[in-house]
């Protein structure tokens, strides 16, 4: 089983090892790699070994190979269909970005409960009400559902959610929710986050540690 922190980290390797390639670099060593994404070269050496024998000592790691595998890891290859419920400020946000830079992921609903959003078209969406998101996932085959809901409602969305037959969340509210086993939710709270960022820029800038 691989640890959840390295399930974590592989989008990132995979997006900069993306950057690598489109820049004409073919290898790679952990050291410089860890300079780029500001990860230890251990915590990377030891992620990378969860999958096989990627890279060779005093050689590195061959970029376009660690594309393959990553990319396969990730099903990139795969369209993965997602809604979003909250179509506030944020919501309206991440529905215009539509993660341009990964073309298997791909918005394709919104829903909210607010009067003066719904019907709104945003980058070609519609929002549409929240009675609809148990067929609108039936019809639009709709995998995963990211959340930008207040915390005060996140427990009944994520039941509703829950219910229209969805087991992948993202959440953008801090608050832990209860869901079935079968689902898995993924909380993202900017706070937490921001604060911890600023700690280790204050103690540990520039020190060899594992941070994550």
């Amino acid at each position: 089983m691989v640890p959840k922190a390295t399930t974590k980290r592989i989008p990132l390797y995979f997006r900069y090892l993306k950057t690598l390639h489109e820049a004409g670099v073919k290898r790679i060593k952990s050291n410089e790699f860890s300079k780029m994404i500001q990860i230890p070269s251990a915590t990377i050496r030891r992620d990378f070994s969860h999958f096989g024998e990627l890279g060779r000592s005093g050689y590195g790691y061959d970029v376009p190979y660690l594309i393959e595998v990553f990319s396969d890891i990730l099903k990139t290859d795969i369209e993965k269909r997602i809604a979003l419920v909250g179509a506030g400020n944020l919501g309206k946000a991440l529905i215009k970005n539509n993660f341009r830079r990964d073309t298997n992921l791909n918005i394709v609903a919104a829903f909210d409960t607010n009067p003066e959003l719904i019907g709104e078209k945003i980058n070609g969406i519609i929002v549409k009400n929240m009675s609809e998101l148990k067929s609108i996932v039936k019809k639009e085959g709709i995998t995963t559902v990211i959340m930008t809901v207040p915390s005060s409602k996140a427990q009944q969305v994520i039941d509703q959610v829950v219910d229209a037959g969805v087991t992948a969340i993202l959440n953008f509210a801090p608050k832990r929710l209860k869901v079935p086993s079968h689902v898995q939710v993924q909380y993202i709270d900017l706070t937490t986050e921001l604060q911890t960022l600023i700690y280790y820029d204050e103690n540990y800038n520039h020190a060899n540690v594992d941070l994550i």
